[in-house]
């Protein structure tokens, strides 16, 4: 796929150049000063299914193509009144490619200004009136992707400007009470409502930008592995975590708990020492069917970059700088291992440097499962690689342990440096809650009905 769509860039950027230079050969006008005349306005991409396509808006960063006449010898060119650079190569006497530079103001433009085009040559200049948009919205994480139905939810992401509707699994609408990022669009609350599906999905948005939706991650109840509640079943032996030490006191601000989960440090345990692992650990049963439980909603055949593991996690105290927990696909594991079916999830960690990790309500942490280290070596996995793995296990129990070893950094980046972070003794309490696998697919919002 990836050799096709470079060869055909080529093509349509062979066609382009030749179809301009034929039009710069034939002009009429040698002096470039005639008047400027814009007739249409087309957006270029060699990926969608109508490459040349006329539009009536285009976005930043797209390339568009101008025809009409009187382009040659063109000096200048606005955009929102942002002087836009292009190639004169790309230029005839009656058509001109021009990309849209993502410095292009848009709402925060002149209002006189927005919204235009504008031409200048030597003697004459033009505007049009042509809709610049910003780039399309994304939606990059939920805080909490499991919530009860009253409670607030705070969707990450870019261009989330003017956030008018959120459509939840089951085709329930939100458009009153929700706040966005008025500077930058950076996220937005919206109040989780009543008759939400148990079956889960996506999250759909309007925005000024247009639309967007989240991975298929909210309120997946179906992908449930453990929850404590009665939904999967704990598995009870040698020092793993047993039913009677789960805790149940309502805990967490805006998300709370739901009814009993984890503490990742026993009650009766006072701190952690330094230098050792597997320091508490807690386990299925082992006796689950990922394959029967799963693979109605997530085909064995799916990219495995499209499947994660999910959890709640609380933590009321600033964990910095010792301690990390170890998720582990099965159980033939004996801790300090950062290789295998496993992944080690240390979030004071960010950008090499310690950043203390602290949640007010429980929160939602997603791993994509070529994450773990097993899977990460970027081969064209699938879910069905996962499933054989754990059906071949002896020992199938999906779990977690807390460890506390030192953390060298190049473990946790993947790039080479000397950078060391030596455990310490640690009293951090770290709760989870409804261990889950969902699909992390993203529905394509395009601005073309035939296309979708």
């Amino acid at each position: 796929m990836k050799n096709i769509m470079i060869k055909n860039s080529w093509i349509y950027g062979f066609l382009f150049l030749s179809l301009l230079l034929l039009g710069s050969c034939s002009s009429d006008d040698s002096t470039g000063s005639g008047p400027i005349s814009v007739d249409a306005v087309y957006l270029q991409d060699v990926n969608s299914s109508v490459p040349d396509r006329q539009v009536e808006f285009a976005r930043l960063g797209q390339l568009i193509r101008l025809e009409g006449s009187g382009f040659e010898g063109l000096r200048r060119v606005y955009i929102n009144g942002f002087q836009t650079s292009f190639n004169p190569v790309y230029v005839s006497d009656t058509s001109m490619l021009i990309r849209v530079s993502q410095d292009t103001p848009t709402i925060e433009a002149e209002e006189e200004l927005r919204n235009t085009i504008r031409l200048v040559k030597d003697g004459s200049e033009t505007t049009i009136d042509f809709e610049i948009r910003s780039s399309a919205p994304t939606i990059s994480r939920v805080s909490n992707t499991l919530p009860k139905a009253g409670e607030e939810i705070t969707v990450y992401g870019s261009g989330l400007i003017e956030v008018t509707k959120v459509i939840f699994p089951g085709n329930v609408e939100v458009s009153s009470g929700i706040t966005y990022d008025e500077e930058d669009g950076e996220f937005f609350t919206v109040t989780v409502p009543e008759g939400v599906s148990a079956s889960g999905g996506s999250l759909y948005v309007e925005t000024a930008n247009g639309a967007a939706y989240s991975p298929a991650y909210f309120n997946v109840q179906d992908g449930i592995i453990l929850d404590f509640d009665g939904n999967g079943v704990l598995g009870e032996f040698g020092n793993t975590i047993r039913q009677e030490q789960l805790e149940s006191a309502p805990i967490g601000e805006n998300n709370r708990s739901q009814g009993n989960y984890v503490a990742m440090r026993p009650e009766g345990v006072s701190s952690f020492e330094p230098g050792k692992n597997r320091l508490s650990e807690v386990f299925t049963s082992g006796t689950e069917s990922w394959r029967s439980q799963f693979t109605p909603f997530i085909p064995a055949s799916t990219p495995l970059e499209e499947v994660g593991f999910q959890f709640d996690i609380y933590v009321p105290e600033a964990w910095a700088g010792s301690g990390f927990l170890k998720i582990l696909l099965i159980n033939n594991f004996n801790g300090g291992e950062w290789t295998g079916g496993v992944y080690n999830y240390v979030p004071w960690i960010v950008d090499g440097e310690i950043e203390p990790f602290q949640t007010d309500g429980w929160t939602t942490v997603t791993i994509p499962l070529t994450d773990f280290y097993l899977f990460s070596d970027g081969a064209d996995y699938t879910f069905e690689d996962v499933l054989q793995y754990r059906e071949s296990a002896t020992y199938k129990n999906f779990g977690m342990f807390f460890e506390n070893s030192d953390i060298r950094l190049s473990d946790v980046t993947g790039t080479a440096t000397d950078v060391e972070f030596p455990s310490m003794e640690t009293s951090v309490q770290v709760y989870t809650d409804n261990w889950r696998i969902v699909s992390l697919e993203t529905p394509i919002v395009t601005d073309f009905p035939d296309e979708e």
